[in-house]
């Protein structure tokens, strides 16, 4: 029996009171997991994929080596074993799910997808289970509409869907999903994810070479990341009395909450109960499609959470991140709640981001940032210091481009406040390996790297002396090594991070095929590393990033410092870097000039939207409340004014730059001003007439925990 818990909901209207969904019982009594075996179930890969392969005659292990698709006689086993599968599961369909450009914070999922039976037609007119290998491989939909920065042509609207093999074929209801790229009839990638494999190629071929320049042969390299996930849970009932979240995610009006995050009292506390029950239905879901999410746990603000999962491919983590966050957005809607996974969805409380863990693996298994396991594979020490040398050298020279891959609209409003690393791109690496470094660009001699670490007792004789590592951790460096990986913590949490990957994999690849064509020159590998350091060194900072006395060094060091997310958009396209993606055959310079476009033109369409919830919400909500309230809305009714001309502005601009430059004022200027007036008005009208959701509404489920649980029986 479902029965709703009676108490605190007094003269509360139906609306204010949480949907009554039953729960389902694994996820209710035991947690998100009943047995390790159902992990990855919907998920064709490891024991689930090679018991349906075998039935084809096919052994095991086979997705893993992508091989298997350039053989059309084993795809069409492979598409047979997958059809039985989902037919096992309860699927009758399938789609090629892929990544359009320009739908990051916008489009639920980020995915596109067309949705196709598992059916042809006999003769008999009847129809019949049929998938066959060139089917799964490749598909065909109507690409016009998607946006492309004016690299196809209206006429031209073929789009071509191709698996990719990088990444695990899942299954979620009734529909088998199966991960694949988006290009036109002219191969111009038309997604995020082409550009990304690209470059995991660049990255593979360039860290084998340099490998094999030291003495250590490897076959191929590829990059493993961890994305951790910060969002906020809100009650569903206020998301609805709020416009503005609706349409972008983002508050862009309302005054303080009595209560803030003042006493850091959210951080890592035991989590809300409703919000509970939401998190582990998304973490039972994501288990069953083979997701790992491992760690969840409260963030700073108030009603912000945080979820992670364990290394992987950085094209499976992608999709599965993405995944991720639709299921949120649909589970919570269950729970009566309502994520939001915009950057700064509140003004002065903590936003959120997604935190981008990146490391280096051999076909091995050995990872090139590890300076342990390396140096005992190869032999030597040096291979390391030349990989560190290289990857310091790339973040100085494509600082920008970094900068550029963290340009979501979100992070206007996030970086450089004490909730994220500043705009200025330098890396952290610690005092000990700073000084490890140091001392061998000077000397040129290659010694064995011991991280130091330390000892500490707390005096207690029943808790025993325990060790910690070498290095704090450095929370307001944007790029900080962590001892087996670096950590680009500026990355918006609405992002789709193929971009942000695109760019580490192939400045990185850049580096290390220019340490490569200095050897084979005939140079010194110390020689190299230890010109590479001294030339690049500025780019180490270990200091804390927040200090008011950092801008005024990065400035004196030349660092890459660009504060403006339009003016980073921009640097997609500079000379220097399409050379870049060339060189590393990643993106044409014409795919760089059209997602400098679209990257513009997703911008200014996120503006406009506020903008136009801004004007609708002072129109429909704040004047008339003020009039009700027998106060004076003329300043509002300027507000509107210099709003709408902010609008207009844009609308007249000459091209889609100055329509993005003139949108960032219009957003970080105008709308400021006029927010001003409209929080002024909140404070002063009386709050039985005030028909927004509030602050208070937002942002604290703690005040009525338990008031809406629902009781299951």
């Amino acid at each position: 029996m479902l029965r709703a818990a009676s108490r605190n909901t007094a003269g509360r209207s139906a609306a204010s009171v949480a949907r009554k969904v039953a729960v389902p019982a694994l996820v209710q009594r035991r947690g998100f997991m009943s047995s390790l075996d159902d992990y990855g179930s919907n998920l064709f890969k490891g024991k689930v994929a090679d018991t349906y392969l075998a039935k084809q005659g096919l052994p095991a292990g086979l997705m893993d080596d992508p091989k298997w698709t350039s053989k059309p006689a084993t795809a069409d086993k492979v598409a047979a074993a997958i059809m039985e599968w989902a037919g096992d599961r309860g699927a009758s369909v399938y789609t090629h799910w892929f990544q359009p450009t320009g739908s990051a914070g916008v489009r639920l999922g980020m995915t596109g997808q067309v949705h196709n039976t598992f059916f042809a037609f006999g003769a008999d007119g009847k129809p019949e289970f049929e998938f066959k290998g060139k089917t799964l491989l490749k598909g065909e939909t109507d690409g016009s509409s998607f946006p492309n920065g004016g690299i196809r042509a209206t006429h031209c609207a073929g789009g071509y869907t191709v698996l990719d093999p990088t990444s695990p074929i899942f299954l979620r209801g009734d529909t088998v999903y199966v991960p694949s790229v988006l290009v036109s009839f002219y191969g111009d990638a038309l997604d995020e994810k082409t550009p990304l494999l690209r470059s995991m190629n660049a990255l593979s071929k360039e860290a084998a070479r340099l490998c094999k320049n030291l003495g250590y042969e490897i076959g191929g390299a590829f990059p493993n990341i961890g994305l951790e996930q910060e969002y906020f849970l809100i009650p569903r009932s206020a998301f609805y009395k709020r416009l503005d979240l609706q349409m972008t995610g983002r508050t862009i009006m309302g005054k303080d909450a009595p209560r803030g995050q003042e006493m850091s009292d959210h951080y890592m506390a035991p989590p809300n109960q409703i919000a509970f029950e939401c998190i582990k239905e998304i973490q039972h879901e994501c288990f069953l499609m083979g997701i790992p999410m491992k760690t969840r746990h409260r963030e700073v603000a108030p009603n912000q959470y945080e979820c992670a999962p364990l290394f992987g491919l950085a094209t499976t983590q992608i999709d599965q991140n993405i995944m991720f966050m639709q299921i949120c957005e649909e589970v919570t809607a269950r729970h009566g709640l309502a994520v939001l996974n915009h950057e700064k969805p509140f003004q002065n409380v903590n936003g959120s981001g997604k935190h981008n863990n990146f490391s280096i693996a051999t076909d091995t298994g050995v990872n090139l940032l590890n300076v342990d396991q390396l140096a005992k594979a190869a032999g030597s020490p040096l291979p390391f210091i030349a990989i560190m040398a290289s990857i310091v050298s790339a973040v100085d020279k494509h600082g920008d481009l970094m900068r550029m891959a963290i340009a979501s609209p979100g992070n206007d409003f996030r970086l450089g406040a004490c909730e994220a690393p500043p705009a200025i791109v330098s890396t952290y690496l610690g005092d000990s390996l700073s000084k490890y470094l140091e001392e061998f660009k000077k000397t040129k001699v290659v010694q064995p790297y011991t991280a130091e670490g330390k000892t500490i007792d707390l005096g207690v004789p029943a808790i025993a002396p325990f060790t910690v590592p070498a290095e704090d951790r450095n929370r307001t460096s944007p790029f900080p090594y962590g001892g087996h990986r670096f950590e680009f913590r500026a990355v918006g949490s609405s992002q789709n991070v193929s971009m942000v990957n695109t760019v580490l994999c192939s400045i990185f690849a850049d580096a290390f095929s220019n340490f490569s064509d200095q050897l084979e020159k005939g140079a010194k590998p110390a020689d190299v590393a230890a010109t590479l350091l001294d030339s690049h060194w500025r780019a180490i900072f270990n200091g804390n990033g927040y200090a008011q006395e950092w801008p005024i060094e990065a400035g004196k060091r030349g660092l890459w410092r660009i504060d403006s997310g339009v003016e980073a958009m921009s640097r997609l396209s500079a000379p220097k870097n399409i050379e870049l993606f060339e060189k590393m055959k990643v993106l044409s310079k014409k795919e760089c000039v059209a997602r400098t476009t679209v990257m513009y033109n997703h911008y200014v369409g996120t503006v406009e939207m506020e903008a136009k919830c801004m004007v609708d919400m002072i129109k429909q909500h704040i004047i008339p409340s003020c009039k009700a309230a027998d106060m004076a809305v003329h300043e509002l009714e300027g507000g509107v004014a210099s709003v709408q001309a902010g609008l207009h502005a844009i609308h007249t601009a000459a091209d889609e730059e100055a329509k993005a430059k003139a949108a960032r004022v219009l957003r970080l200027e105008t709308m400021m001003d006029v927010r001003k007036l409209c929080d002024k008005a909140e404070e002063d009208v009386p709050a039985d007439l005030w028909t927004i959701a509030t602050y208070k509404d937002l942002l604290f489920l703690d005040a009525t925990n338990g008031a809406e649980i629902v009781d299951y029986e």
